[in-house]
């Protein structure tokens, strides 16, 4: 729910890539700094606790330039009235060298907004990832000229979404090639008609959200041409009584087509299964993801997807309010899907926090998805009515084991990994290329975090996918990679955009093999109904696969 804004600064630096050796503990390293990015976030807070104030804002790792390497957009959010200064959103790129150069300046993406999510993908076709901003003031789509220079073309591209948005993904919904564009929207506020709320009775704390009305999210089409269409309710999502924060794009009933999560605050959850026709049904409350296990609709932000138990279905993973847990739907294969959280280390160990930011990835390599979480509350004073309940909280990593068994392993992750925060977006992407991933983090009014994973790659191996589709759309979203390993067995995953909380991971696949050095067959699975079949691909190395030519240098 709530968020944060800032400038960002200049510099590069490279940045030391110690893996650790062999046998030596994983950890997640604060390389912020060395990393040359410099960012905070601005809320524009001034003591009016203003509803925007507690959401903001997200990040991306995405390749603006195309030359392999994961660049990073931070988003931010700017003063209510003018205070004589501005605050952007930052762009960095990545200098291959363990380091990122902020280029903002001159890029295009140099304006002023309430900013909140990003999504990437490449909407025309034309080999480079395009950026989608949500924003208080009006979402912006921002066209890649490549060179690292965006160009502002909402106006001609037929999208006005000045609600209240959240989260955002593009997905090819239609399998028509396109890239289209899912944008959750929040409440209905406006500075004007801010409500006045208390938790003591005596001061003006952030009112919640059962305070404003729903807003409908929207379902952009894409028609070619840098053209979209509004088709939300012909498509049979635009819900006006939705709270959404967060979107995660799955194939639940593994029918080929992509279906929709929708993480809703204090209303149902929404799971819209793709119909194959253009429009879509909530199937939540069927499904049992609607609500928790109390039949109460929880203060859901973020949301993720993954078969964490390697049993061929995609499961969902949601970050939820203080004092409810995560959720972690385990898909049972007949349309219904049960929260294996209230029984797991998960679930106990995650009731105190206020998850945003979620997600499934491999941070070990063992071929098994563990899980993180970026946590923070929405209410600086919430300690003093809630004494369990902290405004800051440190961020949460579970190993998943096996066998739907995950252990708490952030708080061996260090001191800085461990710094209580009020976080809000997180995104994963392996941006030093030495094929663990690690994690970019940011806070509500406060810095950016980007951890180095340092020792993931030490035990075992891994094989990264990177798709371009010609008949598909160019950013493959949509499309399914299968491989197996000789011991380490079968594995799947899917390319998609958002997820998280207002954020995006990198679009290539990654894949822990363990101990085997090769993957004995990757298979993928396009949009276009196109299928390849490759065989004994050596790990360590990051494979591009393109629908029309099969593996590329």
């Amino acid at each position: 729910m709530r968020r944060r804004a800032a400038a960002a600064a200049a510099p590069v630096m490279l940045l030391a890539g110690a893996a650790a050796a062999f046998g030596q503990a994983i950890q997640f390293t604060d390389v912020t700094a060395a990393a040359g990015i410099r960012f905070t976030h601005n809320s524009g807070r001034a003591g009016k606790k203003y509803l925007p104030e507690t959401l903001g804002a997200g990040g991306a790792f995405f390749d603006m330039d195309s030359d392999g390497w994961q660049d990073i957009v931070l988003i931010n959010s700017k003063d209510w009235t003018p205070r004589g200064r501005r605050t952007l959103s930052a762009l960095y790129r990545n200098n291959g060298k363990g380091g990122f150069v902020n280029v903002t300046a001159g890029s295009g993406l140099d304006v002023e907004m309430y900013g909140m999510g990003v999504a990437a993908a490449d909407y025309d076709n034309d080999g480079r990832e395009d950026l989608y901003i949500t924003a208080l003031d009006g979402d912006q789509l921002f066209h890649n000229e490549g060179g690292g220079k965006f160009r502002d073309v909402t106006a001609a591209s037929g999208i006005s979404n000045a609600s209240f948005g959240t989260s955002a993904a593009f997905v090819d919904y239609d399998r028509d090639g396109r890239a289209d564009l899912f944008v959750a929207n929040y409440v209905q506020w406006m500075l004007k008609a801010d409500l006045s709320c208390s938790l003591d009775g005596a001061t003006k704390s952030y009112c919640t959200p059962e305070s404003y009305k729903g807003a409908s999210s929207k379902l952009y089409h894409n028609d070619g041409k840098g053209r979209f269409s509004d088709v939300s309710e012909r498509a049979g999502v635009g819900e006006p009584k939705s709270k959404s924060l967060g979107v995660t794009v799955l194939d639940y009933n593994a029918d080929g087509w992509p279906d929709l999560f929708i993480a809703n605050d204090t209303q149902p959850n929404k799971l819209y299964r793709n119909n194959r026709n253009g429009t879509f049904t909530d199937e939540a409350m069927a499904a049992g993801v609607a609500f928790g296990e109390d039949g109460i609709a929880r203060g859901a932000m973020g949301a993720d997807a993954g078969d964490y138990d390697r049993s061929g279905r995609a499961h969902l993973l949601v970050g939820n309010f203080s004092n409810q847990m995560l959720g972690l739907y385990h898909n049972e294969g007949n349309s219904l899907f049960v929260d294996e959280a209230p029984t797991s280390s998960v679930g106990r160990a995650s009731l105190l926090s206020l998850a945003f930011g979620v997600f499934f990835f491999d941070y070990d390599l063992d071929g098994h998805l563990d899980i993180f979480a970026a946590n923070g509350h929405i209410e600086e004073e919430i300690g003093r009515v809630q004494p369990k309940i902290q405004y800051r909280q440190p961020p949460l990593l579970f190993r998943n084991g096996g066998r739907k068994k995950f252990e708490v392993t952030g708080t061996q992750m260090g001191a800085a990994f461990n710094r209580p925060v009020v976080a809000r977006g997180a995104a994963h992407a392996d941006f030093d290329h030495d094929g663990d991933p690690d994690i970019l983090m940011t806070t509500n009014h406060g810095p950016a975090y980007l951890f180095r994973n340092d020792g993931g790659n030490a035990r075992n191996n891994w094989l990264r996918v990177r798709l371009s589709g010609t008949k598909s759309n160019r950013s493959a979203l949509g499309a399914v990679v299968r491989i197996t390993g000789p011991a380490s067995g079968a594995q799947w995953n899917w390319v998609r955009s958002g997820g998280s909380y207002c954020s995006q991971s990198d679009l290539a696949l990654t894949f822990g093999l363990g101990a085997d050095k090769t993957a004995a067959t990757v298979d993928v699975e396009w949009p276009s109904g196109a299928k390849q079949k490759f065989t004994n691909i050596a790990a360590g190395q990051e494979v591009r696969v393109d629908e029309a030519r099969g593996i590329v240098k």
